[in-house]
């Protein structure tokens, strides 16, 4: 039976003990894996925030972000929600707007920002729960305080943007130092990354390294992932997300009542004087990065969609789903298992697909998530089924 399995799933055996088995990857699966790197990806500066990539502007938001000061209350800071030592999300299930709390890690890939992608830069989603009433409820003068009351915090705005003044460009100013800081923060490689470096360079060395690296179960999940799971249709790239949005046919209803999700966030997003057709952004409406935003429409498929999440580091950031419904990565498998297809609403372009997975397969898929999270000299320990 264990020979039947290996040969259905591709894989090379051997009557001896030694390095994990190599999934037997066709060309078009090398091809898609080898579109999820390398890793990391170059930096690029955003155009709409001035002070993006400057050392002193990455250093004052470092400070602004876990500065209870900055909060109308002085109780609540950035790092309260998106906690340093916890992958920068909280792990409740959800927060404001009945939402998990997404981790900031490699925020800076992202075109949409947010569930429901209502803000299209990193620094006006900075500022949305400064400034949010439910939230952080800073006021210019509250920041002008803070500024006056701290030289640690008010010498380097003053350096970066000049006298500061009671006014909402101040505001817009320290949300653009926050996004400096949090542009930093980038995921380390995994050993996803090794393997998918050692398959990519073809030779046997490599080869060699990176197989007895690689757990055999992380091997069968990600021939999955890139193969008759369809993942990487929406998980793509680097990141492993596309960075567009998707009915996956989670609930709409919240606490609160209903989630509009996409559909509401384009509404939020078109009204927002400070997105990047708006007077606050640095490079003007003429930047290319503004284009998808002059040209984006509200559709009623948008209605239930929320932002396809990238899953590196994901075994630290549970619970999952923007409703933060699953508790385990083998919880969100399940619902993938078996969706509900009528469920679903995308005009005719549904990607999902109910994945009627076995045990094994989602324990191999977990695997495979696993090395997305285990950096490259840590051992090679895939999580367990629940």
């Amino acid at each position: 039976m264990a020979l039947v399995l290996s040969a259905a799933l591709g894989i090379q055996t051997s009557s001896q003990a030694g390095p994990p088995p190599l999934v037997n990857f066709s060309a078009e699966e090398q091809a898609r894996i080898a579109a999820h790197g390398p890793w990391p990806m170059p930096r690029q500066r955003d155009p709409g925030n001035r002070v993006d990539g400057q050392a002193a502007a990455i250093e004052l938001g470092r400070l602004l972000f876990t500065e209870t000061g900055l909060s109308a209350s002085g109780k609540l800071s950035c790092a309260a929600c998106h906690m340093p030592g916890s992958e920068f999300q909280d792990g409740r299930r959800f927060t404001r707007h009945g939402r998990n709390t997404p981790s900031l890690l490699n925020a800076r890939q992202q075109r949409w920002f947010g569930w429901d992608g209502a803000a299209d830069s990193l620094w006006a989603a900075s500022l949305m729960p400064l400034i949010a009433v439910d939230e952080m409820a800073a006021t210019p003068a509250t920041g002008l305080a803070l500024l006056k009351a701290k030289a640690a915090l008010g010498v380097p705005y003053q350096a970066l943007f000049g006298v500061p003044q009671a006014d909402e460009a101040l505001l817009v100013n320290l949300a653009k130092s926050l996004a400096a800081y949090q542009a930093t923060l980038v995921s380390p490689r995994t050993q996803f990354d090794e393997f998918r470096d050692g398959l990519v360079a073809g030779d046997a060395v490599s080869s060699a390294r990176v197989t007895a690296r690689y757990p055999a179960a992380a091997q069968r999940g990600l021939k999955l992932f890139v193969g008759a799971g369809r993942c990487f249709l929406c998980h793509s790239g680097p990141s492993f997300s596309n960075g567009e949005f998707a009915d996956i046919g989670r609930p709409f209803f919240t606490p609160n009542g209903v989630d509009p999700g996409r559909w509401g966030g384009l509404n939020r997003l078109l009204s927002s004087p400070y997105n990047r057709l708006g007077a606050f952004s640095d490079a003007g409406r003429d930047d290319p990065s503004a284009q998808a935003t002059r040209h984006v429409l509200m559709e009623p498929r948008h209605f239930g969609e929320f932002k396809v999440p990238g899953l590196r580091g994901q075994l630290a950031t549970a619970p999952y789903f923007h409703d933060g419904s699953a508790t385990t990565l083998h919880e969100v498998l399940r619902h993938y298992s078996e969706v509900d297809e009528n469920r679903l609403h995308a005009d005719g372009a549904n990607l999902i697909k109910a994945l009627k997975l076995s045990p094994g397969q989602i324990d191999d898929l977990v695997a495979f998530l696993g090395s997305l999270s285990t950096p490259v000299d840590a051992p090679a320990n895939p999580p367990t089924r629940p």
